[in-house]
């Protein structure tokens, strides 16, 4: 069986945070993993093999997310590792799945490009009593675990009242997000738009969500041709990541500070020069990092008998995972933290990632 350094995939040194409630205070150093339960060590029991597969290798959300599994590794002494595709590519996505299944992996960890995509494979890794926990896929039917980090619908609001307070509660908006499968972000999106009509009646989505696939490129050229085609665009409502440094982008080169905005998710590390010169206004994340050691508890509290365990009211032991809610009672094994990170310029400096 391949061990995370023969996959070869480096790792990197640790940083931050959490939060609850959308008001979450930051902490630079390493992750707390202190109050990380013990019996799901590998000194409770045989050394598990738990592998972390994400959407696309090699981005800021994803290197972070890495810290946090290097760091639970270290931790509990498991062999947990992080692996992906090197491009958003549901079709990659699944082959690196169906690899770890012929490998015998006790446990897989996945963030789905592609929640339909990675369906069938997922049956095949539960078929062979592999446990799988899922994030960013609250539709997802074949998985064990599915941990959310909060309510996506009020996520998604919550960048909305910001977009909103900067365009003064009018004017024209698109919408972005990585896939149109992309369950989460589409929820986030959902919830925006959603408060917007219920809010701000002279707020307009003037057309379909744009579909940037994870990729910073990408959104800075569907937002250049969002702009040629609606010219009096005043608004960008971000739903992936990348998408925060390509509307930056965009507005310094076009000198729309001030005309055109954003609020969307977004990182420090990928989008501060532009926070900090005042193109775009507000970003808004949860800690990867975070969301990858709380997926590889659950597998291991799973793995190691504590499956009675995994429901309302569990604490991780991890900043935003210390109260879990079961939002619906007809899906026992969908779980929430709650903790999102709001961010200007004004408090960028307190995050180092």
């Amino acid at each position: 069986m391949l061990n995370r350094r023969q996959f070869g995939f480096a790792t990197m040194a640790t940083a931050l945070l959490a939060g609850t409630g959308g008001l979450a205070h930051a902490a630079l150093g390493p992750v707390d993993v202190s109050k990380v339960r013990s019996d799901i060590f590998a000194k409770a029991g045989k050394k598990l093999t738990m592998a972390t597969v994400v959407k696309v290798d090699g981005i800021a959300w994803f290197d972070r997310m890495r810290v946090g599994i290097k760091e639970f590794s270290a931790l509990t002494g498991n062999d947990v590792w992080m692996v992906g595709p090197s491009h958003a590519d549901a079709a990659e996505q699944v082959q690196i799945i169906e690899n770890l299944i012929a490998q015998g992996v006790d446990a897989i960890c996945v963030v789905p490009f592609s929640v339909e995509a990675v369906e069938p494979v997922l049956k095949k890794a539960r078929d062979r009593g592999i446990i799988v926990v899922a994030h960013e896929a609250s539709n997802l039917v074949n998985a064990d675990y599915i941990i959310e980090a909060f309510d996506n619908h009020a996520y998604g609001a919550a960048n909305m009242q910001a977009l909103a307070k900067q365009m003064n509660e009018e004017g024209e908006y698109v919408a972005t997000v990585g896939s149109l499968t992309s369950q989460s972000q589409n929820e986030w999106i959902d919830g925006g738009i959603a408060y917007q009509k219920a809010h701000y009646p002279k707020m307009k989505l003037v057309t379909q969500r744009l579909e940037t696939y994870d990729d910073a490129t990408q959104d800075y050229n569907k937002l250049k041709e969002a702009l040629t085609a609606y010219p009096h665009l005043k608004g960008i409502l971000g739903g992936p990541m990348p998408t925060s440094a390509g509307a930056g982008r965009l507005i310094a080169e076009r000198g729309l500070k001030g005309k055109l905005f954003f609020a969307g998710t977004g990182l420090v590390s990928v989008a501060g020069e532009y926070l900090k010169s005042g193109d775009i206004g507000y970003i808004q994340f949860w800690d990867p990092a975070v969301a990858g050691i709380a997926m590889n508890v659950i597998a291991a509290m799973a793995l190691r008998g504590k499956k009675n365990e995994l429901k309302a009211g569990l604490d991780l032991g991890l900043p935003g995972y210390t109260n879990l809610t079961q939002p619906d009672p007809k899906r026992p094994n969908l779980l929430y933290g709650a903790g999102w990170v709001s961010v200007t310029k004004d408090n960028m400096d307190q995050y180092n990632f």
